[in-house]
C-alpha cells in the first residue's frame, strides 16, 4: 500500500515540476474556457468519482488515487500538459486551496467533480499570474552583466515571496519555489538543464516544509542565483 500511494503522489510531482516552461506558459497553451466547458467538464469526471461503497470495497484503499491519475490523464488529454497541476495542493507546497488530499476531497460525485474544475481553474489562473510576473521582471535583451544581475536577484525576491504567499510555506513549497524560478530563467532563454542546475545549487537546501525564509536568506539566494549567472553582483543604488 505505501509503495503505491509514494508512486502516486512522486507521478503527480514529476508531472509538474519536470515541465518545461514551454509546456506551462499559457501564452504557449491557449485555454479556452467558458460556463459550457465546464459543464461538459463536470459530466465527464463526475462518473470517475468512485462512491462510498467501491472505496469500502476497495482492498488496498487507493480508489481515491487512482481517481486523481484518471483525472490528471483526462485533464492533460483534454487541454494539454499545464493542466497536471490541477491538485497540488497548498497542504502539499502548491498554489491550489481548493483540494486538500484524496481522503478529504474525494467526496460525492458531483461536488467532487465540481471541486476538481474549481481546482484547474485556480491552477490555471496561478500559471497565467506567474507568466505576467516573468514578463515583468525579465532582465532587458541588452542588459550589461551588471544589470542583468541585479534583475535576477529582483527577481528571485519578488518569486519567492509570491510562492510562499501562495503556498503558505507549507510541506515542500520549496519544490514549487524551485520548479517557479526555472521556469522564470527558462523564460529569458536559458536552457531547463543549466536554469535548474543553477536553482538548485543557489537554494542549497536552505529551504524548509513549513518555514518561511527571512528576507536576508531570500536576498543571499538571489545574489547566489545573479552571480552564478552572470559572474558579477550589482553595485549600484536603485
Amino acid at each position: 500500500m505505501s509503495d503505491y500511494r509514494g508512486s502516486a503522489a512522486s507521478i503527480h510531482i514529476e508531472r509538474v515540476w519536470s515541465l518545461p516552461w514551454s509546456a506551462a506558459d499559457p501564452s504557449r497553451n491557449p485555454f479556452g474556457w467558458d460556463d459550457d466547458e465546464a459543464v461538459r467538464l463536470t459530466a465527464l469526471v463526475v462518473p470517475m468519482v468512485p462512491s462510498e461503497a467501491d472505496r469500502a470495497a476497495d482492498p488496498d484503499r487507493l480508489a481515491g488515487y487512482r481517481f486523481m491519475d484518471k483525472v490528471t490523464v483526462l485533464l492533460v488529454s483534454r487541454y494539454g500538459r499545464w493542466a497536471c497541476g490541477w491538485e497540488r495542493s497548498v497542504h502539499y507546497g502548491g498554489p491550489v486551496e481548493a483540494w486538500c488530499c484524496e481522503s478529504h476531497s474525494v467526496t460525492g460525485a458531483q461536488e467532487t467533480a465540481e471541486r476538481v474544475v474549481t481546482c484547474l481553474l485556480e491552477w490555471r489562473d496561478w500559471l497565467e499570474d506567474m507568466a505576467e510576473r516573468f514578463e515583468q521582471l525579465t532582465p532587458h535583451p541588452d542588459a550589461d552583466a551588471e544589470d542583468r544581475s541585479w534583475h535576477l536577484e529582483r527577481a528571485v525576491t519578488r518569486l519567492v515571496t509570491a510562492v510562499v504567499s501562495s503556498t503558505h510555506a507549507e510541506s515542500s513549497w520549496y519544490g514549487l519555489c524551485e520548479t517557479t524560478l526555472t521556469w522564470f530563467l527558462n523564460s529569458t532563454g536559458l536552457g531547463s538543464e543549466e536554469a535548474q542546475k543553477a536553482v538548485e545549487a543557489a537554494i542549497g537546501g536552505r529551504f524548509k516544509s513549513h518555514v518561511a525564509p527571512a528576507p536576508t536568506l531570500v536576498d543571499t539566494v538571489g545574489e547566489d542565483l545573479a552571480i552564478r549567472l552572470t559572474g558579477r553582483g550589482f553595485y549600484r543604488e536603485r
